[in-house]
């Protein structure tokens, strides 16, 4: 929330540019909730194993593909046989489940072997406790004498040479990264800025304000945690100044890309995306296969220029941002890496297992409850019953428990009746309420779900229905 400074007496920083707060806070949410960040959003690689399986299947694809030729052409010059390794980086490895159902996939379809053995995984993040999660991971455990740690920030990854990387992934990570708010002004460009406060009702809980303050400024975790929890409670001001162009790059796109859009509409301009940009055009081989960003956001100008559009959201205190693929897509055009492909992450799944494919959420979004009012207790039991449906015939490969909290608040009864629903659930079912369906999972189980209340006719219509305006997306740069 945004409020009036003279409200606001409790303050525990100075104005600053969105982005400088932004990595501030994160920084804090990571070192304080890291280890619960499922708490408070999921991703499609938290647990979930489809994307990942449809960057393995891309990737043994592109290789063999590159193989053939490679094999030929040595061949045909008289040199020997032996092919290089292959160095796969991800950035922001999150719990490790991507990296791990890559890997167990990537292994099954290299059934002669001549690809998996040459895989160095690489998992890249700035915050070794992070690491240290993701490499625990127990699905990854078969994998680690092809895994590797590298603590770094992905803008500039020192002691990994030029041109020696052949694939990079990234999920949800972009929309994480340093992000500027700006608008036009006539022919000027301004940029948010925002100022901290506490609540007043946590400000009146902490006896020992200029220690607490001082701790702030200086992410001092352990000082901090003598404190009760903040990141909940923090209320921020904002204001609008000129853009300072020293400290930001890409000025001459950034500016044609503002002109068009209507005064005073904020955008989101994602410096952090760029930067990965410009690091993987230095990192990936000449014959690479390049590097791909999942997230949320939009291309869609008509989005874009919205006054209305959400540019950012906070979850448990971390600062997400929309991503602007438009404006990424400029970017990368003036450093001349390529030209970005860009594609619904939904399609890019779907093609990779050739069917049609629904997520779980956009499938519930077709129930006629959808949008009306629910008790939070009502929408789980929903949600379990669609679970329940679905895994009659959808069968994972890997066996695990899906992770479905049931408030202590609930009634006795609705939480028993949820306790039930959730035991029932099979290992092998679907593994997280952010997951991907197939055409088929979702015939299969038609009648089962029109019992709960589904019209078939509806969820097979949004199968094939467009990407929404703002939606999850896959951006693609291959190398230069």
């Amino acid at each position: 929330m945004l409020q009036d400074a003279d409200a606001l007496p409790q303050l525990i920083g100075d104005y600053k540019p969105v982005d400088q707060w932004q990595v501030h806070i994160n920084t804090l949410f990571y070192r304080f909730r890291g280890d619960q960040i499922r708490s408070f959003y999921q991703t499609f690689a938290s647990a979930d194993y489809r994307l990942a399986h449809a960057l393995a299947a891309d990737y043994f694809e592109k290789v063999v593909k590159r193989d053939k030729a490679s094999n030929a052409k040595r061949q045909t010059s008289g040199e020997g046989s032996s092919l290089p390794s292959l160095t796969v980086m991800e950035w922001g490895p999150g719990n490790g489940n991507l990296a791990a159902c890559f890997l167990s996939h990537l292994k099954v379809l290299d059934r002669d072997g001549t690809i998996y053995p040459r895989v160095r995984y690489l998992l890249v993040d700035w915050e070794q406790s992070v690491l240290d999660a993701a490499v625990a991971h127990p699905l990854l455990a078969p994998h680690l004498g092809q895994v590797s740690i590298h603590r770094g920030t992905v803008d500039r990854l020192e002691g990994v040479a030029d041109g020696s990387v052949d694939r990079i992934m990234c999920n949800e990570l972009w929309n994480d990264l340093p992000t500027k708010l700006l608008s036009r002004q006539a022919n000027e460009l301004e940029e948010e800025f925002l100022r901290p406060n506490l609540s007043e009702t946590l400000h009146a809980n902490i006896s020992d304000w200029a220690t607490f303050v001082r701790a702030f400024e200086a992410m001092d975790v352990e000082t901090l945690k003598g404190f009760p929890p903040f990141l909940d409670d923090l209320v921020w001001e904002r204001e609008y100044r000129t853009v300072e162009w020293k400290e930001v790059p890409y000025r001459k796109t950034i500016t044609e890309f503002l002109k068009r859009i209507d005064e005073q509409v904020v955008v989101p301009v994602n410096m952090g995306a760029y930067a990965t940009i410009k690091e993987a055009k230095r990192l990936l081989a000449r014959d690479a296969i390049g590097f791909s960003s999942f997230d949320a956001g939009t291309e869609d100008m008509a989005v874009l220029n919205d006054p209305e559009k959400p540019c950012y959201g906070q979850f448990g205190g971390q600062q997400s941002f929309m991503v602007n693929f438009a404006l990424a897509e400029a970017v990368a055009k003036q450093l001349e890496v390529g030209s970005m492909a860009i594609e619904s992450q939904r399609e890019f799944v779907g093609r990779s297992l050739g069917t049609n494919v629904l997520t779980l959420m956009d499938l519930m979004a077709t129930h006629p409850s959808a949008g009306t009012r629910m008790a939070p207790w009502e929408q789980d039991r929903l949600m379990l019953k669609t679970l329940r449906a679905l895994n009659e015939t959808y069968s994972s490969p890997y066996a695990r428990r899906l992770d479905f909290p049931i408030p202590l608040e609930m009634p006795p009864e609705a939480r028993d009746v949820l306790q039930a629903l959730v035991s029932a659930l099979k290992p092998t079912g679907i593994p997280d309420t952010v997951a991907y369906l197939t055409e088929e999972e979702l015939t299969l189980a038609s009648k089962d779900l029109e019992d709960i209340g589904y019209d078939p006719q509806s969820f097979m219509i949004a199968l094939t229905a467009p990407p929404s305006p703002v939606d999850y997306f896959h951006a693609f740069v291959p190398p230069r």
